[in-house]
């Protein structure tokens, strides 16, 4: 099952990560917040239709309700990732700041054991957790911090957390640097700072560096900082959401704001106007199983509009960029209560694998 953790320098290979979400398993902190035993599952396998026709609930397929603790769970998606096209994961990697960290067992595991040996890389989500997707949007969880101006320590502790990451054989490099994402660059209140701290040490360490991936709401750059590359989420129904009017339609008529995934597949922008991008695909969207009538549905999706989809992306990048950066993100491996996940379900098996695969093997030959 080994990949190779670098892009081929060879043909038309495109790099496809998937992003992974680790938070199947108890913690805590979400013990306290939403009551014992609580993991994603719980609001997935509690979700109701909410209009005729809706999906819902989503149950697992093969892989069944998970817990990210085996070894035997995490070895079975890497294989099914692999077999289907799937390059790497990029496991959301959670630093509030002060060492704090959350849901970080899984990828320590992966780490430590060394196994599955499958590429990986880290996406910081850099964001403060509260309640919105619970109904109670001004509950603060646990806020995201960042040093005061002029200060390096907490940059220094949070780069020698993930340095054993970078330094592992199995970790996604490009130009033998190893990928690392950002969820909101604008977040960050020194990000020159930031890329210049951690490059040099990165170097200190024997590497050639770092390949930064800004993530952006926007067709154009979400930072004048010099990231390597942007990738673009483009989800504008979750951004409808938060206005007032469509949460007070949503109550009123009891049934939250549903857009065609069809028109979304065929309108989402490849990528940025104004430098090197990686375009990302999504499998659907559904996030009413946290948010209820607050949530957004993206419905009809099929796995024949997501194989259009991954084509037109991956032919965008085989036209557009150089070989060794030709990558294309998916949201996601498992995002379960977002409805956004590759993995098989009980309604399309393997469906959106083999959706993948295809549209893979298509847009490397358009």
């Amino acid at each position: 099952m080994s990949a190779d953790p670098e892009p081929q320098s060879d043909g038309n290979q495109v790099c496809v990560i998937a992003f992974y979400l680790p938070q199947f398993h108890p913690i805590p902190e979400n013990d306290l917040w939403w009551g014992p035993g609580f993991t994603e599952w719980t609001n997935v396998a509690r979700a109701k239709p909410l209009y005729p026709g809706h999906y819902q609930p989503r149950i697992p397929g093969e892989l069944g309700f998970y817990d990210l603790r085996l070894s035997e769970t995490r070895e079975a998606q890497a294989m099914l990732a692999a077999e289907y096209g799937v390059s790497a994961f990029c496991y959301w990697h959670y630093w509030f700041g002060d060492g704090r960290r959350l849901l970080e067992r899984p990828f320590d595991e992966v780490l430590k054991a060394g196994n599955p040996d499958f590429p990986f890389c880290l996406g910081w989500a850099n964001q403060t957790w509260s309640g919105i997707w619970h109904g109670a949007p001004d509950r603060v969880l646990i806020e995201q911090t960042y040093p005061n101006l002029g200060e390096e320590r907490d940059y220094r502790a949070h780069f020698e957390a993930v340095l054993p990451a970078f330094l592992d054989a199995r970790y996604l490099r490009i130009g033998g640097r190893p990928l690392f994402l950002v969820y909101g660059p604008t977040e960050l209140p020194e990000p020159q700072r930031f890329l210049d701290l951690w490059r040099k040490w990165a170097a200190d360490e024997g590497l050639p560096g770092i390949f930064f991936v800004g993530q952006t709401q926007t067709s154009g750059r979400s930072s004048s900082a010099d990231f390597d590359a942007f990738t673009q989420e483009r989800v504008p129904p979750r951004n409808i959401a938060r206005y007032d009017w469509a949460r007070r339609l949503a109550r009123k008529v009891g049934v939250p704001p549903v857009r065609s995934y069809r028109r979304f597949s065929e309108t989402t922008p490849l990528g940025i106007v104004d430098g090197p991008s990686f375009p990302m695909v999504m499998p659907g969207f559904d996030n009413t199983p946290r948010s209820g009538v607050g949530g957004v549905v993206l419905h009809g999706a099929e796995p024949i509009i997501f194989e259009s989809q991954v084509a037109r992306a991956v032919a965008h990048v085989v036209s557009k960029q150089p070989v060794g950066q030709r990558v294309i993100f998916v949201k996601s491996w498992n995002e379960w209560a977002e409805g956004n996940y590759l993995e098989p379900d009980g309604r399309y098996g393997r469906a959106f694998l083999e959706a993948l695969a295809r549209g893979i093997a298509q847009g490397a030959t358009q």
